[in-house]
């Protein structure tokens, strides 16, 4: 029983440390990727739809993406897409293909940028001690319930703490990484 919590926090903390690794996926950094506009809505006969699903989305060279609609009448509801989203980018038509020019990043957007990526950071931190605060109630229960000894509940514990700080050191090098990404100019 102490093993299936320890799984369970274990596995949970391994989601949340993947969600925020995908979630930086979507900051801008130099260099073009088409995880940047995947994640928008496009308004496609009135239901909004993710881009990758109405477009063909392909790095073109490391500042620029080409956005290739599979319909021609969507060419003007991907442009609005872009527009409103908050990437602050600009798309180029031509006929059917859309161009998007990623302008190099100024040093106060990079450092803005490197805030936001410390606060996603903190927030994954925060979910991961949410999910050690839960594992513990648990065993904690358990105890109360008298099915584990004391022992068990110290050892349990410790390991719960173990997984907890496996789990941030990996946040704080996806952290890492991305500002290291950030501030390569």
């Amino acid at each position: 029983m102490l093993n299936e919590i320890k799984k369970d926090a274990q596995t949970r903390m391994a989601k949340s440390v993947e969600a925020f690794r995908h979630d930086l996926t979507k900051v801008r950094t130099g260099r073009a990727s088409t995880a940047l506009v995947e994640h928008l809505k496009v308004n496609y006969y009135g239901s909004d739809m993710p881009l990758s699903q109405v477009a063909s989305v392909a790095v073109t060279d490391a500042r620029s993406l080409t956005i290739t609609p599979w319909e021609k009448p969507m060419v003007s509801a991907v442009e609005k897409a872009i527009l409103a989203s908050d990437l602050g980018l600009t798309p180029n038509t031509a006929g059917t293909v859309i161009r998007i020019n990623l302008p190099a990043l100024t040093e106060e957007r990079r450092k803005e940028l490197s805030k936001h990526v410390h606060a996603g950071g903190e927030d994954a931190k925060v979910a991961i001690r949410n999910i050690r605060r839960d594992a513990n109630h648990q065993v904690k229960e358990l105890l109360k319930d008298k099915q584990v000894t004391e022992d068990d509940v110290r050892r349990t514990e410790d390991d719960i703490q173990k997984l907890t700080d496996s789990a941030i050191k990996d946040v704080d090098e996806v952290v890492k990484a991305k500002e290291q990404e950030l501030l390569a100019v």
